[in-house]
């Protein structure tokens, strides 16, 4: 498998050039006999290649499937995604980077898959994750702080990845309070933070990331079609999802090394400055009831402030949240 993913890395190397076969025999230490069969396993795997005598082999298509070797290539992080891990199927990637959190797996381990039978999101809500039309991962982090703290981990996962969409599609997402992020009013992104303690001190957090990147409108359930979107939806065309991994990556590593720094103020900051929920009319269904008026900004902890009026600004530290 070593070979195989090596010689596919001297191809990308060139992906508008040709590889000459007795380029890669040397650079591989294998014969050419041996570079034919892994060109046709690649084959197999949805690559498509054009061979031409006395210049060797270029790629002429990707299949659209996560490659490890490719996504690794095109990060530019030194922790987040430095112990990377693709697989085809599972339930949901918040129990797959759980499980791997419990023996011992670095901060910035990140596990994707190309599709969740059984996605989670926020208050018990289940995620639409279709196979390959999607990007759908977990990211471990090791904080060193208290619980009542983690929610500001939660503001500042949506600020990478608005970004990261912002950067990559020139897509103007925003989020609305405290996680989702939205585009023409639907939603593409949710995210999910779920932190395990022990004697008052969190062991680890899981970043939940589920952003529908090339998803048809046809292919969501019908009862999701008025509320969700995609990116190939909004911008008319399919996006490389190994690109937004790599700049979802880049950006949450920016915004948690800024975080470690200087605190959650500089992230408030940038949180409200993408925010559509801000200086909006909100209706709030919290544990402590309905509370209805005017988004004004985030207190300290992350909380929603909310003006009710007569001059009552309250929090709003969990519950749903609608725009009016």
């Amino acid at each position: 498998m070593m070979a195989e993913e090596t010689l596919l890395n001297i191809l990308l190397e060139n992906p508008n050039g040709f590889v000459s076969g007795e380029e890669m025999s040397r650079r591989l230490s294998i014969s050419r006999t041996a570079v034919w069969k892994q060109i046709n396993k690649l084959r197999t795997l949805g690559y498509e290649f054009e061979a031409v005598p006395n210049k060797g082999y270029r790629i002429l298509m990707k299949p659209d499937t996560l490659d490890k070797l490719t996504l690794t290539n095109a990060l530019n992080t030194v922790v987040m995604g430095s112990n990377l891990e693709i697989i085809k199927s599972t339930v949901s990637t918040q129990e797959e980077a759980r499980q791997r959190a419990e023996l011992g797996a670095p901060e910035g381990s990140v596990i994707i898959a190309e599709e969740q039978t059984s996605g989670k999101g926020r208050l018990g809500r289940k995620w639409f994750s279709p196979y390959g039309k999607g990007i759908w991962m977990s990211l471990i982090l090791r904080p060193q702080q208290s619980l009542e703290y983690t929610s500001q981990l939660t503001l500042l996962t949506g600020v990478a990845v608005c970004r990261a969409i912002r950067k990559t599609t020139g897509l103007q997402a925003g989020i609305k309070w405290p996680n989702d992020i939205l585009l023409d009013h639907r939603k593409i992104c949710g995210i999910l933070l779920e932190s395990t303690i022990e004697d008052k001190v969190v062991r680890y957090c899981i970043a939940g990331i589920g952003i529908s990147v090339n998803v048809d409108l046809e292919e969501y359930p019908e009862e999701l079609r008025d509320i969700a979107t995609s990116l190939k939806i909004v911008s008319g065309s399919s996006v490389d999802r190994t690109v937004l991994i790599a700049a979802v990556l880049d950006e949450f590593e920016t915004m948690y090394q800024l975080y470690n720094q200087e605190g959650f103020l500089p992230i408030a900051s940038l949180w409200e400055a993408l925010s559509v929920t801000i200086n909006q009319e909100v209706v709030c269904h919290t544990p402590e009831g309905l509370k209805e008026g005017i988004a004004v900004g985030l207190d300290p902890s992350g909380a929603l402030l909310v003006d009710m009026g007569m001059g009552d600004i309250v929090p709003v530290i969990s519950g749903d949240v609608k725009l009016k």
